[in-house]
């Protein structure tokens, strides 16, 4: 029996390659398999450039940069020939600010722009940067202003903070030129501005209270990038990705935004491994229905229908089954009812062998068309 192995990231305790890597050691120990194809996903958020790093076989490159709120450190990208794959939550993601009060009206994507630099300096000349667990909703100012455009006021001076003095924003001036491709890696599909925009909808989570403060100010941004740009993308689908990374990136590099899943599911050859396999297993930290949205594992799954193939999914916490079920032949969940999150979290690895082992195993036959039992 070929086994693919295809699970998105346990958010907060294991990357994709290692839930992979341990489903694989679960599978072994159980003597299951004949083959084993490991195949970590993503969706475009965290993880993505992981997953296709370890598809292609690409490299590891570390840069300096700075965090959302300006503080030095390095970060990872990956490299591909000519193309640099990165994560803008490497630099500007919300987790790495954690220890600092959720400053919203400084938090910025400068570092980002600073890793975009150094892999242009290196030679890329495309760049596929996936958004997701940002700590900023600066719609990508700072990101541009490190790749040397600049915020004016109306007098011709620069803004000292951004997105803080969007309000003041006069002018903006573009570097002589741009000819690097970047392609946006997105699992959302929220605007830039509105109730369905990066504010209202994400803004909490880094802190953001004062509504109107922000939508004024990115308001602001899209008639000044409009008038001295020449383009408004913020009712483009993705636009409000990132606290508005998507818009920026658009706005400022020219950028196309594709499905993260998409992309990386071509990049990595999935559906020739579905194909191939006679089981799929794929998972994340939570399946629930939002899931059915366009998160990796609902990807995996139809692929997966599309060929005819089993799939089990395996997560550390599952709800909404009924509206799962259809999609899933199995539905495993690691965390046991009576613990908690936080403990599961801690114990992600162990907990994930022991359902692999429990109540993986008893319905995977070794021979057979289905690859599974019912159930």
């Amino acid at each position: 029996m070929r086994i693919l192995i295809a699970p998105d990231k346990f958010k907060g305790s294991l990357s994709a390659t290692i839930v992979a890597q341990t489903i694989a050691e679960a599978l072994k120990m159980a003597s299951v398999g004949d083959e084993i194809d490991l195949c970590p996903i993503a969706d475009g958020g965290e993880g993505t450039a992981e997953a296709i790093i370890s598809a292609k076989k690409g490299s590891w490159r570390g840069c300096q940069t700075v965090d959302a709120q300006n503080r030095l450190m390095t970060a990872q990208y990956g490299q591909l020939a000519s193309e640099a794959v990165l994560e803008m939550s490497a630099a500007s993601g919300l987790a790495i600010i954690s220890d600092l009060p959720l400053q919203p009206a400084s938090a910025n994507t400068y570092g980002t722009g600073l890793m975009m630099l150094d892999a242009i300096r290196q030679g890329a000349e495309k760049i596929i940067i996936g958004l997701g667990g940002s700590a900023t909703n600066d719609a990508g100012t700072g990101m541009a202003h490190a790749l040397g455009f600049r915020f004016l006021d109306e007098h011709g001076l620069p803004l000292c903070s951004l997105p803080q003095d969007l309000n003041r924003l006069h002018h903006i001036q573009a570097p002589t030129s741009w000819n690097t491709e970047v392609l946006v890696a997105c699992d959302v599909t929220n605007p830039l501005l509105g109730p369905e925009g990066c504010t209202r909808v994400y803004g909490p989570q880094k802190g953001v209270t004062n509504f109107a403060f922000f939508e004024t100010r990115l308001e602001r941004l899209t008639q000044v990038v409009e008038r001295d740009l020449g383009v408004n993308p913020a009712e483009i689908p993705g636009s409000g990705a990132a606290g508005g990374l998507g818009f920026g990136l658009m706005a400022f590099c020219g950028a196309k935004i594709t499905s993260g899943f998409d992309l990386i599911a071509e990049l990595i050859d999935l559906e020739r491994r579905i194909q191939a396999a006679d089981l799929v297993i794929t998972g994340e930290g939570r399946i629930d229905a939002q899931t059915l949205h366009g998160k990796g594992p609902m990807g995996v799954a139809r692929i997966a229908r599309a060929f005819g193939k089993p799939v089990a999914a395996i997560a550390g916490l599952i709800e909404s089954r009924d509206s799962l079920t259809p999609h899933f032949d199995h539905l495993i969940q690691v965390k046991p009812e009576s613990m908690t999150v936080s403990e599961a979290i801690r114990n992600a690895r162990e907990l994930l062998i022991n359902a692999c082992r429990d109540q993986l195993m008893p319905r995977i036959t070794t021979v057979g068309s289905s690859g599974m039992c019912g159930g």
